[in-house]
């Protein structure tokens, strides 16, 4: 099979006085995520979405939030790492598109910024990543600023 399909999802809590990393980047905000790692939701949605593609599981199974040593874990590290597996396995990105549900902050001036830094870590073309930022009407967890949620679905390609 030449293409595969992934999908991913992630969601986490938010909470004052916590960090609020999105994309690989920090933005400034009242509220950040309660996480084991920096709770980047993006980046693991993007995760779940490379592993799913190749049926390798999730960012649990290769980076449970039971082992300490994934405490604090950078994202961009464990991004790094879900597509160096997909490699090995003969696979290469060929576009991402992603959804961020948060009903602040504002993410619009962010994402050039997000695209930049996933592209980098991912070594492919900028024009290969989308991200598209949307509020939930304030409906639901989202709505009432209780969680941040994102997805996101992949196309790989089997390299000849």
């Amino acid at each position: 099979m030449n293409f595969r399909i992934g999908h991913g999802y992630d969601v986490h809590a938010l909470a004052k006085g916590e960090s609020l990393w999105l994309g690989g980047i920090k933005i400034e905000h009242e509220k950040g995520t309660i996480a084991h790692s920096d709770g980047d939701v993006l980046i693991h949605a993007i995760c779940d979405a490379l592993l799913g593609a190749l049926a390798l599981g999730d960012i649990g199974k290769h980076f449970p939030d039971t082992d300490n040593k994934y405490k604090n874990a950078d994202s961009k590290t464990l991004l790094k790492k879900c597509n160096g597996i997909i490699n090995k396995h003969g696979y290469r990105i060929v576009n991402i598109d992603s959804t961020i549900c948060a009903q602040r902050p504002k993410l619009r001036i962010h994402i050039d910024n997000m695209r930049k830094v996933l592209s980098e870590i991912l070594s492919i073309n900028i024009d290969q990543v989308s991200i598209k930022a949307t509020t939930t009407e304030k409906l639901g967890y989202v709505g009432r600023e209780e969680g941040i949620s994102a997805y996101a679905v992949i196309i790989v390609q089997k390299d000849d």
